[in-house]
């Protein structure tokens, strides 16, 4: 019933516009018709009934077109003007840094509302844009300051002469793991700013990832069989198309996090396989695992799962990050399975080449 009720209206108003439309053309022709006469009999002039009607309908379009256009002058001029300065307006805040302004008018014509709805979508992009800005700063500004404190502290205590050499040796040993931590923490970002730019070298070649890998591990062997690690390496023979120093940042936050996060007498096993036209690369630990809702952030940069762990171990919550942008410019993923206090694996796939040339 109220299908057809919408219908009816719908045909209705249908024939009210057409009904007003019709008037109006027939209110032009007749006052272009009534004109035209009074004009001839002022001139004493009697043309042709088919040029009287000629004129008279060249007339009336006439007179519809100017009537239209002082329509449109008067009622649409000013709503298009208040238009056009508030976008002049709404850009000229945006490039100023105001990304919250937005436009409203309303209902317009289709074609202004995708102006308006473009430039919203702009501000809306640029004011999140904006917020991740400030947010990077305030995250990197946290990341030095917490050293430089600790730096600045004990360099003032280094001043009493009374302290003793073995205190004085753990000073220093301190300064130099937080001045390392500075290091570490200014390559990560110029190295994450190169590869955002997009402008960062990418030279992929043809090589065996085993044998990366198994170079990788042996030289981390001083930091797993430091901590009693039992670290297993199970890889197949793979060849990959990739850019093979950058791959290496990849394995090395990998395995190094898995050190990191295993306690003493734990286990790191890692695995390289070849799944059709993939490779698949694992390394599971027995560490302290990783919280379900957490398995996202961790990529996020800055963000630490654990902030007094994270503290105690170093880092500064980048390495996921690096190693996540430089997984995606090889066109592969990386995920990672875990649960709070039962370790975690990280799964890293890659697309994989021909094993022969």
């Amino acid at each position: 019933m109220k299908d057809k009720l919408k219908l009816v209206l719908k045909v209705l108003v249908r024939i009210g516009q057409f009904s007003l439309m019709l008037s109006f053309v027939t209110a032009c022709w007749t006052a272009v018709y009534f004109f035209s006469h009074w004009l001839y009999n002022q001139i004493n002039w009697t043309p042709h009934h088919y040029v009287a009607q000629l004129l008279n309908l060249l007339g009336g379009f006439f007179l519809m077109g100017l009537v239209i256009q002082l329509i449109g002058f008067f009622f649409f001029h000013k709503r298009q003007k208040e238009f056009t300065n508030s976008m002049r307006d709404a850009l000229r805040r945006i490039a100023q840094g105001d990304f919250k302004v937005r436009l409203n008018f309303g209902r317009m014509d289709p074609r202004y509302m995708e102006i308006l709805d473009e430039i919203n979508l702009m501000a809306d992009g640029l004011e999140k844009l904006e917020e991740l800005r400030q947010e990077f700063i305030s995250d990197v500004s946290h990341e030095i300051q917490t050293p430089l404190t600790s730096i600045s502290g004990f360099a003032r205590a280094l001043q009493n002469q009374s302290i003793d050499s073995d205190t004085r040796m753990k000073y220093l040993r301190i300064i130099e793991g937080e001045s390392s931590r500075l290091s570490k923490l200014s390559e990560n970002l110029l190295r994450l700013a190169s590869l955002d730019s997009e402008k960062h070298p990418f030279e992929p070649k043809r090589y065996r990832l085993d044998r990366q890998l198994g170079t990788l591990i042996l030289s981390c062997e001083p930091q797993w069989t430091g901590k009693s690690i039992e670290l297993n390496a199970d890889l197949d023979d793979v060849y990959v198309e990739a850019d093979e120093d950058l791959l290496s940042q990849v394995w090395i936050n990998l395995i190094s996090n898995s050190i990191k996060f295993t306690p003493e007498g734990g286990q790191i096993d890692v695995t390289l396989r070849r799944k059709g036209s993939f490779v698949e690369f694992r390394i599971k630990d027995t560490g302290i695992g990783i919280a379900a809702d957490q398995h996202e952030l961790i990529f996020d940069r800055f963000f630490k799962s654990d902030k007094a762990r994270s503290r105690k171990v170093g880092g500064s919550g980048l390495g996921l990050s690096l190693v996540k942008k430089i997984v995606e410019m090889h066109q592969g993923t990386v995920v990672v399975e875990s649960e709070l206090g039962d370790g975690s694996v990280f799964i890293v796939t890659l697309p994989a080449t021909r094993s022969h040339l």
